[in-house]
């Protein structure tokens, strides 16, 4: 039955024996999840599970005992490890069977048939923590050992078809049965084990609406298994091909790169404010060209008011996506986002209608009406969620819908799943159940903060403490491999976060780098544009770079030195806070901006001229900046002094000439660290505090004023220097 493995056109071969033999049973149910989950037509992130009923030895009795460990709740295939699956005792398993029929509310849909999946946890081997999945009675009632049921593109377009029972028949010519939809759970795993009872001789079935579920008494013939009927339906699709028909061809013509950038810089922070209504949601854009052929076309519009199908689909994407009536060769700015104002609002009417006619009494309160994806011809897709890592999760299910209707429209006739169903699921109290054990948000998990000066220093901490409080984070800096630096140091520490949509930086995790010139407005219009491309807006920027240069003897270089200070510690500042003022605006959300000035700007002294006169600028800038961006943006200013370990401002040859004019002793041959230690140390000792400052104290005075704790502060210099009484403010 299945292709060789030279044969596969739709899918990736990827099965190694000489890996796969050498692991022990679990393992080898981790390597075929693995393998299963790393090709995307396969399954999608988050969704399928897989199974194996093993022998194990009872921890109490001794014995052997048959243990199903299946792929649990949350988990997925392609970055799923051993402690992501879950294992339970397939004998007391089996005994559920009793307790379901002895519920008076048992049935399809029923409380009694809901309370089963707590029943799981009554059966678990070996104390593993981790929850099943709801799909756990589905692969515990068929007694086959091994088990695959994944949501591949190819497949559901078939279980989405007007006639989808013919076609499953006709498509693998009866070795898959049919099992009409039914939400997952109890009762749909009872219709497929007396469907696989029934019929001993199928491979699988087709589960409505849904996608597939197989089977083999081995784990490398239920891998190919799986393989065999994605494959098999592909090429039946590939057969029925429409060609520059699809989707009824093509209406409209895609932007260029360069007109598409400039489109969407302007929208997506008009389209960020907009979504907005009640909390901050980040976007991903999808701009390839599967997903531009689409919402092209002459049906996007018939298309995408069908909505999704599988209930993996429009558990991210809602019910369907808002579809934007658009020329892109025709029309403007102005047209898309009066076009979309009003569509968003036509949206939330009637999904309001839609949680009114299908709720039920037991219902969870109606969730933001507001879409999670918006299509726009000539553009491509803009998904929307709570952080960049579920609107990428978004983006990719909608490009597997858009998938799914392609393969269904070539065959037959595509159908979405009726409302009350989709509702059943978007509404089901164990999805609410699931969405209430959800930790809570960190307090800027929504919030997009630029740090300028990120590649070390202030700038280095600053992104680190945001980052710590769930902050997307565009690490900037003059010094790209530096700004990268930071930002691997944070991928590294706060993951990049699932799914795998999004084109070019919309692509992006949680923190990315990008490089500016504060000193240059065409470097700083770039730098807001891809972070636009990347999150959708901003919410913060911390202003950090600066330059500290001695002034000498010799006058020329003092002018030059001078006009550099002024330049970035000045000029840069308000270069910065006038772009990204014009981004504010448009969002019309709450925003707040921290400059790093310097409590040099308060005291006189001596060899400092152009960089205290700079400081002192800088401070009155803020105040400036704060009158001029009021009320939606607060500016306040971060005052630092004697930041010696870690700050770029501080290079050996500067600590050295400190050392000696302040007559402390050190040692030629003393590392670089040992020198800014006995120069931080001498600088703590100035203080009222007599403690040592760090970057870190400074980065967490960056985050308060960020943070909202100081809403109502704005114009204000926050001096962090350990207590100098001779720049206490006068």
């Amino acid at each position: 039955m299945p292709y060789q493995p030279h044969e596969y056109r739709h899918v990736s071969y990827l099965w190694n024996d000489a890996v796969a033999d050498k692991l022990e049973p679990l393992g080898n149910l981790v390597y075929r999840s693995n393998r299963l989950g790393e090709d995307q037509r396969i399954t999608n992130t988050g969704g399928g599970n897989t199974s194996a009923k093993l022998i194990e030895r009872d921890p109490l009795t001794g014995e052997k005992v048959e243990v199903l460990w299946v792929k649990g709740s949350g988990g997925d295939l392609r970055t799923a490890k051993k402690e992501n699956f879950s294992s339970l005792y397939s004998g007391k398993l089996e005994a559920l069977k009793k307790v379901y029929q002895g519920y008076p509310d048992k049935g399809y849909k029923s409380p009694g048939e809901d309370r089963m999946v707590g029943m799981f946890s009554h059966c678990t081997f070996c104390l593993n923590p981790r929850p099943s999945s709801i799909d756990t009675p589905l692969h515990s009632m068929i007694v086959e050992k091994h088990i695959d049921h994944l949501h591949p593109n190819a497949v559901i377009s078939v279980a989405s078809c007007k006639d989808q029972e013919q076609l499953t028949h006709e498509i693998w010519g009866g070795k898959l049965a049919y099992v009409p939809w039914m939400r997952p759970g109890w009762e749909a795993a009872k219709i497929c084990e007396e469907t696989y009872a029934n019929n001993p001789y199928i491979s699988g079935i087709l589960l409505g609406q849904h996608g597939h579920t197989s089977w083999a008494s081995d784990s490398k013939t239920c891998y190919e298994t799986s393989l065999w009927v994605i494959e098999t339906a592909a090429r039946y699709i590939e057969s029925h091909d429409k060609g520059d028909k699809t989707f009824g061809g093509a209406k409209y013509q895609s932007l260029s790169v360069e007109n598409r950038t400039n489109l969407l810089r302007e929208f997506l922070p008009v389209a960020r404010g907009l979504i907005s209504r009640n909390v901050k949601f980040i976007s991903t854009v999808q701009t390839d060209e599967a997903t531009l052929r689409f919402v092209n076309s002459n049906d996007a519009s018939r298309l995408a008011e069908l909505g999704t199908s599988c209930p993996d689909h429009f558990l991210r994407t809602k019910i369907k996506p808002l579809y934007i009536e658009f020329d892109p060769q025709r029309e403007d700015l102005d047209i898309l986002v009066a076009r979309f104002k009003s569509g968003l609002e036509k949206y939330r009417a009637d999904y309001t209608a839609y949680y009114e006619a299908c709720k039920r009494p037991d219902s969870p309160p109606m969730r933001d009406p507001g879409p999670t994806v918006i299509l726009i011809p000539g553009i491509g897709l803009i998904a929307w969620g709570k952080n960049k890592s579920e609107s990428r999760v978004t983006a990719e299910f909608y490009n597997c819908a858009i998938e799914v209707i392609r393969g269904a429209e070539a065959i037959s006739t595509y159908q979405g799943l009726p409302p009350q169903e989709a509702f059943d699921i978007e509404y089901w109290a164990l999805e609410e159940a699931k969405l209430q054990r959800m930790p809570k948000e960190a307090a800027l998990a929504r919030n997009i903060v630029v740090v300028i000066g990120a590649g070390d220093g202030i700038g280095k901490a600053v992104a680190h403490r945001v980052a710590r409080e769930g902050a997307h984070v565009v690490c900037a800096d003059l010094n790209l491999e530096a700004a990268e630096r930071t930002a691997a140091e944070l991928v590294a520490i706060y993951d990049q976060g699932i799914g795998v949509a999004g084109s070019g930086i919309s692509g992006s995790g949680s923190a990315i780098a990008l490089q500016v010139d504060i000193t240059r407005r065409d470097t700083v219009h770039k730098l807001f544009t891809q972070v636009i491309l990347a999150y959708g807006g901003i919410d913060n920027v911390i202003v950090t770079a600066g330059v500290f240069i001695a002034e000498s003897a010799d006058l020329d270089q003092n002018d030059r030195i001078f006009d550099l200070s002024f330049d970035v510690n000045v000029k840069g500042g308000y270069v910065v806070a006038s772009e990204a003022q014009h981004i504010w605006n448009k969002q019309n959300l709450r925003g707040s901006m921290v400059l790093t000035t310097s409590v040099n700007a308060a005291v006189s002294k001596k060899g400092s001229l152009a960089y205290d006169t700079s400081k002192a600028a800088a401070n009155h800038l803020v105040r400036e900046l704060a009158v001029s961006m009021s009320p939606l943006v607060n500016i306040n200013a971060l005052a630092p002094a004697t930041v010696v370990q870690g700050s770029n401002m501080f290079p050996r040859d500067r600590v050295i000439s400190s050392l000696a004019k302040y007559d402390i002793p050190f040692n030629e041959d003393d590392t670089t660290d040992s020198l800014r230690n006995k120069l931080a140390e001498f600088y703590a000792q100035r203080t009222l505090t007599k403690q040592l400052i760090s970057p870190e104290d400074q980065a967490e005075a960056a985050y308060l004023l960020i943070s909202g704790q100081l809403s109502k502060t704005t114009g204000q210099v926050i001096s962090v220097d350990g207590g100098l009484h001779e720049a206490f403010l006068r």
